[in-house]
């Protein structure tokens, strides 16, 4: 990965995979305990994002695990990333257990059929940073919306730090790459243009509020109108991308 974005939207998949290695980096340095990295796109496969994503974890020479769902996928990962000298293993797996020495742990698209496994994992993870990789834990129809998933939200799911997330829309980005807080960015015909700067997560609505050019959170903007953004450009390219990886 040679010319790293660093900041703003990045240019491809593989520059948003880089850019969430250093957010994580940034994150773990300064002693966040458990994150989440989340490339959101349906299409994306979570064994060849894990592939460019790890070596964040060996650049800072730390001893881990990396987990995956199942067993097959964990076999399947160690076979094509040629026997590394890292356990990979199926959550609850024979040997996969946490070992004092560990200092980090990588769950691959952990889905809420594992929650509670996974939760159990983060409370044995002691001093240990956890990262969750295009993470699936929140399922409705799984953890259900009444008590019971309000409790799992607040006992488990709010500790995890958004470190890196990237969605993809009409004509906008929804960015979020540690330290910077939440971004809208909005594609004009001249490139992307950034909209909002937010302490939290916005929702669907806010998005909307943004890119029509109505007052934000962000006091800097001026609240002048948006130009419409044009279609294709960052996300025809992804998509590009995401087949090449996937085929």
């Amino acid at each position: 990965m040679d010319s790293v974005t660093t900041t703003g939207v990045p240019a491809s998949l593989e520059d948003a995979i880089a850019q969430a290695r250093e957010a994580t980096q940034a994150a773990i340095q300064a002693g966040v305990p458990r994150m989440v990295v989340e490339l959101a796109y349906s299409e994306l496969k979570g064994m060849p994002v894990a592939q460019q994503f790890y070596p964040a974890l060996q650049e800072l020479g730390l001893v881990f695990k990396v987990y995956f769902p199942d067993a097959g996928a964990a076999a399947l990962a160690r076979r094509d990333w040629g026997n590394p000298d890292f356990v990979v293993r199926a959550i609850g797996e024979l040997h996969s257990e946490m070992e004092p020495g560990d200092q980090a742990y990588l769950f691959v698209e952990p889905s809420s059929l594992e929650v509670n496994q996974v939760e159990e994992m983060c409370a044995q993870a002691g001093d240990a940073f956890v990262i969750m990789l295009n993470p699936k834990l929140e399922d409705v129809a799984t953890i259900g919306i009444g008590y019971a998933g309000r409790q799992l939200r607040d006992r488990f799911l709010s500790t995890l730090e958004p470190v890196y997330y990237l969605r993809p829309m009409e004509g906008a980005v929804l960015l979020r790459c540690y330290p910077n807080p939440w971004q809208v960015w909005q594609e004009t015909d001249s490139g992307y243009e950034l909209r909002a700067e937010l302490p939290e997560k916005p929702s669907g609505e806010a998005i909307d509020r943004i890119l029509m050019g109505e007052a934000t959170a962000d006091s800097s903007e001026s609240g002048a109108a948006a130009p419409k953004g044009k279609r294709g450009g960052f996300l025809s390219e992804l998509q590009e991308f995401i087949r090449a990886l996937t085929q």
